[in-house]
């Protein structure tokens, strides 16, 4: 920067100023300075600047694993939150960096963000980190978690109604004449403990029984999903219709009853959540809980740029949809 204020015949700070748009310097003399710059290869140290400017123009996103580390980012929900989420945050003039979490010790959180890498965070999902969550709330404001609503919660968060997602898929189910409806998936992470919940809700409504042999532990990535429901269909349990915890395990499942000589919907009706963009394009095409994955990304920029700014920004969620396609009728 010395080298070229001596070829511009001004000072440091001018051309810092210029290299930073500064409008107070001529635009003449900036694009001057520019073209010096350019010319010999000057390229702004980011480290520097940030250590200056305790500004990264950075926003971490985390993906906490925990509850199920075999889960891959390529998996379709994360994929298309993270593009989402990238192009909310690049619209901003802020790059992203993303950081997947699967193994945690006391204070992971606290290293992250005292690791000053990122100007704020937005965790894709609460894993089992609830505590770990609410322990940094207090003193950690721009933080931004999507996940679910829970009991004593500190920190600010974006998600979906997940109890009524689950309970509009167990009542469409048993409005089609499903009587023995199973439920694939988790229980360990707050979303997934509410579809569950949902799931309960909508077949007490119904006056169909709870039968715990129709819960499924089920893994979330594809081909594990796929074997865990094959597995299922070994035991001969007698199921008609299938809840999945998220659109994926819904797609393995429609996978495995294939393999098994099962049609969908005829002998089986499924219904997943989410409504990622694969659902519409499976064969059949997915009856789904749709979440708006678009409209959910954009409040959780809003929420922590404004949190940045020092805002105390409140948490937000909102409905979900039943969408119904060939997978249920």
């Amino acid at each position: 920067m010395a080298d070229i204020a001596r070829m511009a015949g001004v000072s440091i700070s001018t051309v810092s100023r210029a290299l930073a748009g500064n409008p107070l310097i001529p635009k003449t003399l900036r694009d001057q300075i520019v073209e010096i710059a350019q010319t010999h290869g000057y390229v702004v140290n980011q480290s520097a600047r940030s250590l200056r400017l305790r500004k990264t123009d950075t926003i971490g996103v985390i993906i906490p694993l925990v509850h199920e580390a075999g889960q891959m980012i390529s998996d379709p929900f994360f994929l298309e939150m993270f593009g989402r989420l990238a192009d909310e945050i690049t619209r901003r003039d802020y790059s992203v960096l993303l950081n997947k979490v699967v193994v945690t010790k006391p204070g992971w959180l606290d290293r992250i963000i005292q690791s000053h890498r990122a100007d704020g965070l937005v965790l894709i999902g609460q894993s089992t980190q609830h505590e770990a969550l609410n322990l940094v709330a207090d003193t950690y404001k721009p933080m931004v978690v999507w996940g679910a609503q829970q009991p004593g919660q500190r920190y600010c968060a974006v998600g979906s109604d997940n109890v009524q997602g689950g309970r509009l898929a167990a009542a469409h189910l048993a409005a089609a004449g499903r009587k023995r409806i199973a439920f694939l998936g988790g229980v360990q992470a707050p979303e997934a403990a509410q579809r569950f919940e949902g799931y309960k809700r909508g077949l007490a409504e119904a006056g169909l029984p709870f039968d715990p042999a129709l819960v499924v532990p089920t893994p979330f990535t594809m081909d594990e999903a796929q074997g865990a429901i094959a597995a299922f269909l070994a035991t001969d349990v007698a199921f008609d219709a299938v809840f999945a915890f998220s659109d994926v395990i819904a797609l393995a499942a429609i996978g495995a009853l294939t393999e098994a000589g099962k049609s969908v919907p005829g002998d089986v009706a499924v219904v997943g959540f989410d409504d990622i963009v694969l659902a519409r394009h499976s064969n059949p095409p997915l009856t789904t809980i749709r979440q708006d994955l678009a409209s959910g990304a954009r409040s959780m920029v809003d929420l922590l740029f404004r949190r940045m700014a020092g805002e105390d920004a409140p948490a937000t969620f909102a409905p979900v949809e039943l969408v119904v396609r060939g997978s249920s009728v």
